[in-house]
């Protein structure tokens, strides 16, 4: 049947399982190459949901899909009054998205179980996105970085927008970041270089800095962005045995990033202070005056620290150690 999801024409129909899954596909996210927008499939949900629909008695919502553009050889829609017939041409293969059922067709490839479907007509790959998003926006397991992704790609303006998800995917994407494809997206990833941190945690880690330190009433965003980043580059300069063992240290995990994002702020804070440029020199030699006197290892200084409360622990735990350190150095 033809009609209206709100303001989106769609179809509403009744499929089996195999023919549906034959002629559609997941649009999984590959953040090496920056196409698609969903989560990585879950073998486990998908398995659960095929044992639970061979049951007796068993039902679900329909499908979401979409007969993705352009139309033209590969599938049609005839008109019949109220009612359409949908029909797919031989060889077209997989022209529907799967906008929210992945992991309920994921493992149905041969079963003839009838199920329910609803079709958006001609959606372009931003308007799923936009769907997928507010459909599955407070889904449990959905990846919260893979929304903030999506919210990067709405945004008109990004720094103007959200600075702190420019900032943590500048941190992603330069070359000159140490955390160059390091952060999880929410999606696949053929890189070799794994992923260390969210970027979710990361853009709430700017979100700090910029909130400490009001840095953008000093510069724009993109010059805050820099400033960020010199940072990290110091951070990984000063501890470069630490940051080169991400899973056995601390630096990459979230109380080491929270935590030295506060520290951070503190000498960016000192900086302006003195009428000070705040570049990557001056926080390798801020860092090296005390980074070294910190076991940053698993079971190291900040071990048993964890939550909001830990991370205030932690940055008064470094505070006290780094003060320790220029109090030495000033009395010789």
């Amino acid at each position: 049947m033809k009609g209206f999801s709100a303001h989106r024409p769609v179809l509403l129909g009744f499929a089996s399982a195999n023919l549906l899954y034959a002629h559609s596909f997941a649009d999984i996210l590959n953040e090496d190459t920056g196409e698609g927008y969903q989560r990585p499939f879950n073998a486990r949900h998908s398995q659960d949901f095929r044992r639970y629909i061979k049951q007796d008695g068993s039902s679900t919502i329909p499908l979401t899909l979409n007969l993705r553009p352009p139309s033209e050889g590969r599938w049609a829609v005839r008109d019949a009054g109220l009612a359409a017939e949908l029909v797919i041409e031989p060889g077209a293969g997989k022209v529907m998205a799967q906008v929210d059922c992945q992991h309920r067709l994921g493992h149905l490839a041969d079963l003839p179980t009838v199920l329910p479907f609803m079709c958006f007509l001609g959606l372009s790959r931003r308007e799923e996105m936009e769907v997928f998003s507010i459909i599955n926006s407070k889904a449990k397991g959905l990846s919260r970085s893979l929304l903030d992704y999506h919210e990067a790609q709405f945004a008109g303006d990004l720094a103007a927008e959200r600075p702190e998800l420019f900032i943590a995917l500048h941190l992603n994407n330069s070359e000159a970041s140490p955390w160059r494809r390091r952060l999880n997206l929410g999606g696949n990833t053929t890189s070799g270089l794994k992923r260390i941190a969210s970027l979710r945690m990361m853009q709430q880690a700017a979100h700090d800095f910029v909130r400490a330190t009001r840095i953008l009433k000093d510069m724009s965003v993109e010059a805050a962005t820099l400033t960020v980043e010199r940072f990290w580059q110091a951070v990984a300069e000063t501890l470069p045995d630490a940051w080169a063992d991400p899973r056995r240290h601390v630096l990459t995990k979230g109380i080491g990033v929270y935590a030295l994002t506060r520290i951070a702020s503190d000498i960016y804070l000192e900086s302006r202070e003195a009428r000070c440029a705040c570049d990557s020199r001056v926080f390798a030699a801020a860092l090296s005056e005390f980074v070294d006197r910190i076991d940053w290892a698993n079971d190291g200084s900040l071990r048993g620290y964890g939550g909001q409360g830990g991370v205030k622990a932690a940055v008064e735990y470094i505070r006290e150690v780094r003060r320790r350190a220029k109090y030495k150095v000033v009395s010789g």
